[in-house]
């Protein structure tokens, strides 16, 4: 994946807030110097050539960064997980995408892989296992979490979310699909912020309308686009951040507040964009 984004590519370096550099190591390169990475943090397609969600890759890799793990990525080794294919019904697709990352994750003797995207998440943790892929696969959420429990993470010297009302949207693959619910709410409950939660949530959260390849495809006929309808009910409560924690969702969510006109109210950020700012990494 060398196209990701200029920051992310091997041998390159990450420009953070405060004006420091910092190397995003490919697994090769570790490699190379006989060594194996605490943790593989998987890209995604979103997040290496959606614009919106390589920002969300950058603060993943502040945050890995500022904590000390050692990680890697497969940089251009890095190929679409399948999900998309499976999900529209390709399931031959689907498996020849799977088995060749298998075959780079199994070569590189991957252990623990955490994600930005629930989509890879849920395919790399509950279908790779059936083709030879056994791996522990965390979301970065629940890496989040994690970092906050040790207190690695305590969302102190950085932006203020006081006065603010934050209310976090389920993506389908995390919530209802791995019964992921109290990680994300957990690493926004260090914030000096009012948190909010939308009728829909949690088991019964409401789809951004993106979920099973319909992010691919033309609307089908009804009243009212999903996305519209679930910033709606994040009006209907007042909130002024929608926090979310899948790059599909964002795209919705982000689009859902242009199309009600409501970007100077409403912002969308990911858990991972938001636990940057407040540490001011």
């Amino acid at each position: 994946m060398e196209d990701i984004n200029p920051e992310v590519n091997g041998n390159s370096e990450i420009e953070n807030s405060k004006s420091e550099t910092f190397k995003v190591p490919t697994m090769a390169e570790m490699l190379a110097e006989g060594k194996e990475p605490e943790i593989l943090f998987w890209v995604g397609c979103a997040g290496s050539f959606d614009e919106r969600a390589q920002k969300i890759t950058r603060d993943i890799c502040k945050i890995l960064q500022h904590v000390g793990m050692s990680y890697a990525v497969l940089g251009t080794e890095e190929s679409c997980t399948g999900d998309p294919a499976k999900r529209a019904g390709n399931e031959f697709l689907f498996q020849m995408q799977a088995m060749t990352n298998i075959e780079v994750l199994n070569g590189y003797n991957i252990k623990k892989i955490v994600t930005g995207c629930p989509h890879c998440f849920n395919t790399i943790k509950n279908e790779y296992p059936g083709l030879g892929g056994t791996y522990e696969v965390i979301h970065h959420t629940q890496l989040i979490q994690q970092l906050i429990d040790e207190g690695k993470l305590k969302a102190e010297g950085g932006e203020s979310f006081k006065g603010k009302r934050i209310t976090y949207h389920d993506p389908c693959y995390l919530g209802r699909g791995n019964n992921v619910y109290e990680a994300p709410r957990r690493a926004l409950e260090i914030l000096d912020t009012e948190l909010v939660e939308m009728k829909r949530c949690k088991s019964n959260g409401l789809c951004c309308g993106a979920g099973g390849a319909q992010m691919f495809k033309e609307a089908e006929k009804g009243n009212k686009e999903i996305n519209d309808e679930r910033i709606d009910e994040v009006i209907s409560i007042n909130a002024t951040v929608v926090a979310a924690a899948c790059p599909f969702c964002m795209t919705m969510l982000t689009d859902g507040v242009k199309h009600r006109d409501k970007e100077d109210e409403i912002k969308v950020l990911d858990i991972a964009e938001i636990t940057v700012r407040a540490n001011r990494l």
